[in-house]
């Protein structure tokens, strides 16, 4: 197996086989993020990949989950795609599901037929990061796709018969948005009905820009209570008609909430009121990591 530079994948997919099949972010402009930032963006050769998955059968003997790294392996055209998920049909007959990340303009650049096939042809997920329902934000962090146009890549997947895993980051409005961020992240979570909603907390090093606005007082982060209260408040405008999968467990987080919506919105919801009277439910700074 080959890879290069660091690794990311999502935490569900801590048990799939790795393949990397795009090198880096084709976007890799957004200013939270460092994960692709000492990598130029390019596709590996198919031949590469094939051998890769060749190594990887010799190596396992039960693969049942494969995950595509980089940061948005859909840019890859669906000719190149459905080829090597037919070699991972051929390599391995068990495997349950590939998995993908992509960013919302992969997926509007699918026709609906496009990703139909691929989701015959294996794919079971698509991770988006939306980061925020709120259009001021977006721009702020330039994510590099509106509100609408991630609303509409999530639908797409959705009717697709595909599975969309859609993350957001507590705390990315800043104290400035912070309502705004969290009323239209419910919102859009409310519109779009994805499988899977996510929420991680904002949490800079060094290296991204967003840092040196933090630095410079440009933007103030929020503190752990003030993350808990914008989590009640986007929670509390979130509206689904069918079963959404909540998660905000992650090891960025203040309080871990997991649940399904809409069922346990009340739930998770007195969580965070108890936690805003108990500040001891808050997770310490010391053990808060990416």
């Amino acid at each position: 197996m080959r890879y290069e530079g660091d690794i990311y994948r999502p935490p569900s997919e801590a048990r799939s086989l790795l393949i990397q099949v795009t090198i880096g972010c084709a976007h890799n402009r957004c200013t939270f993020c460092s994960m692709f930032k000492d990598k130029v963006f390019r596709v590996r050769p198919t031949e590469e990949i094939i051998e890769d998955l060749e190594t990887a059968r010799s190596a396992y003997r039960i693969v049942e989950k494969i995950f595509f790294c980089d940061g948005d392996a859909l840019c890859l055209s669906s000719d190149r795609l459905l080829k090597i998920l037919g070699k991972i049909r051929e390599f391995f007959p068990e495997c349950r599901s590939v998995n993908v990340y992509g960013s919302p303009q992969d997926v509007l650049r699918k026709t609906p037929e496009e990703l139909r096939a691929l989701g015959e042809a294996g794919v079971r997920i698509i991770y988006i990061g939306a980061e925020s329902g709120n259009r001021q934000v977006l721009e702020n962090v330039c994510k590099g796709a509106s509100r609408e146009e991630i609303i509409e890549a999530v639908q797409k997947i959705e009717d697709a018969g595909i599975k969309a895993s859609v993350t957001f980051i507590s705390g990315l409005g800043g104290r400035k948005n912070w309502k705004a961020h969290a009323v239209d992240t419910g919102t859009m979570i409310s519109e779009m009905q994805p499988s899977y909603a996510g929420l991680l907390t904002l949490m800079t090093i060094p290296e991204p820009p967003l840092a040196e606005d933090i630095a410079s007082g440009k933007f103030e982060l929020l503190t752990a209570e003030e993350v808990v209260a914008e989590t009640l408040l986007m929670l509390s405008n979130i509206n689904v008609s069918r079963d959404c999968v909540f998660r905000s467990n992650h090891a960025s987080n203040y309080v871990s909430l997991r649940g399904t919506l809409p069922a346990d919105k009340e739930r998770m919801m007195q969580q965070l009121t108890e936690a805003m009277n108990d500040t001891d439910m808050i997770k310490d700074e010391r053990f808060r990591m990416l």
